[in-house]
């Protein structure tokens, strides 16, 4: 239950990862596009965000790219959602005024727990599951 950018900046995050070699090698955002199956202008400006955040490094021009700011064993998964996620607390998934409004909907027990479950798998995974793949030439 998290928005496009937070699953499209974890995706690209991850690609560096598996990439990952101490910050010589620079991955362009049309190579994390193709390689995922995604949109090269989205994932160009969610690399960006994530540049101006300081957890990749951008460099421009001919061998220009992405690389992770830092060892992808010591950057978690919550450093990335909580860039592109507002803080929700016990807001229903399905919009405002109908939890948190007089009664609680249908639903929103079992969603609070999904929500306790997958904050805590963010801040406890770092980018290094993703480097246990193996690592990629392309």
């Amino acid at each position: 239950m998290h928005s496009k950018a937070t699953e499209v900046a974890i995706i690209a995050m991850g690609y560096l990862a598996r990439r990952y070699d101490g910050g010589e090698t620079n991955v362009s955002a049309a190579e994390i596009a193709k390689a995922r199956g995604l949109q090269r202008p989205f994932v160009s400006k969610v690399l960006t965000d994530l540049a101006r955040a300081d957890l990749v490094i951008g460099v421009r021009g001919p061998g220009g790219g992405f690389t992770l700011a830092r060892d992808p064993t010591e950057i978690l998964l919550n450093e990335i959602s909580e860039l592109f996620e507002r803080a929700s607390g016990d807001a229903c998934p399905f919009g405002g005024g109908i939890c948190g409004i007089g009664e609680k909907c249908p639903l929103h027990d079992q969603f609070a727990q999904v929500r306790a479950a997958t904050n805590q798998i963010l801040h406890k995974t770092t980018l290094g599951v993703f480097q246990k793949q193996g690592r990629t030439k392309s």
